[in-house]
């Protein structure tokens, strides 16, 4: 994947709740063409482009070290739109937007490590993909009718995260479907002993809370994750160490001590649903203990099909601890 040089460039300042539009986008066939400021301070951008490619938007707070923001799906739409709810925490902010070249392109936001950029992209529900470091990293993939096409074209996965054996994180044939030749796959042991996944053991780890392994370039921590729904050691709680990061991935828990003491966690994906996994209060009072940079509510559909929770979770968190909250399509 390779960029050509950027085709728009704006310069946003976000100071006491004001913007200010310092470089006008240029008049070329990738622009922007609206910026505006949410009362949260959240920056809504939108982008006019040409369809039927892919373009990276690029933000920075100093114009010589721009990072990756997000990868847009490859558009059929002329009109790309991102919010950008990091802008409140930073007192000033610049964007760009460069057209890609290349084939494999994975949308999604962008976590900047010492080893190139972790790409997140929601699949649905409890279910992500991320690339890093030319892996593809899976988590909890499972079968859903509704939103299968999600998977088309989706990349086979290096290594391939399964936190527990419920139907909506565990899936036999997405396992074999999925899985890159030579590809790892990470369970708990009481996954591993299902008599279902007895053929993918010859490829898996079964690792058990505390424990860790490096497997493809970076490290994963079993971390315990459980309450009335989930027995101790059923979930596998993950933490992802990787070009300096920490990534938590919940699967299915409450809010428990162990989850609450982890420190240092850059980006968190949390459940909240009921009845199965933690209410809105626990979601809240458990992520304001971690103090993660940057929390993805997710897993959040309730038992009636309520989705409400995720956007309830971001209000009752607020703004004080400066943590930002990303609200993604898992549905």
């Amino acid at each position: 994947m390779t960029a050509t040089s950027h085709n728009a460039l704006l310069r946003l300042v976000v100071l006491a709740g004001s913007l200010s539009l310092l470089t006008p986008s240029r008049a070329q066939s990738l622009q922007f063409t609206n910026v505006q400021l949410q009362a949260n301070r959240e920056a809504v951008l939108t982008l006019s482009a040409p369809v039927g490619r892919s373009y990276r938007l690029e933000a920075t707070t100093n114009v010589n070290a721009w990072n990756g923001l997000v990868t847009f799906p490859t558009n059929a739409s002329p009109t790309l739109q991102y919010t950008d709810s990091a802008a409140p925490y930073l007192p000033a902010r610049y964007y760009r937007a460069i057209q890609l070249s290349g084939s494999n392109i994975l949308s999604g936001d962008h976590l900047v490590t010492t080893n190139g950029d972790v790409v997140v992209h929601p699949l649905y529900h409890a279910s992500l993909v991320m690339s890093w470091n030319g892996k593809i990293i899976y988590s909890d993939p499972d079968d859903d009718g509704n939103y299968e096409s999600r998977y088309a074209d989706m990349p086979k996965g290096d290594l391939i995260l399964v936190t527990h054996e419920h139907g909506d994180h565990y899936s036999s044939n997405k396992l074999a479907t999925l899985r890159a030749p030579g590809g790892v796959i990470i369970v708990p042991q009481r996954v591993y002993n299902l008599a279902a996944f007895a053929t993918f053991r010859p490829n898996a780890i079964a690792l058990p809370y505390g424990v860790s392994t490096n497997v493809v370039g970076l490290n994963v921590l079993a971390v315990p994750g459980y309450n009335s729904n989930h027995g101790y050691t059923n979930n596998n709680c993950y933490v992802l160490t990787l070009g300096g990061r920490r990534i938590f991935i919940s699967g299915d828990t409450g809010d428990v001590p162990e989850i609450r003491a982890l420190t240092d966690i850059d980006v968190a994906f949390l459940c909240m649903n009921q009845p199965f996994t933690m209410t809105v209060t626990a979601a809240t009072n458990c992520i304001r203990a971690m103090r993660p940079k940057v929390v993805y509510p997710y897993h959040y559909r309730n038992q009636d099909g309520t989705t409400g929770n995720a956007a309830t979770f971001k209000q009752w968190l607020g703004t004080d601890l400066g943590i930002e909250v990303r609200l993604r399509s898992w549905y």
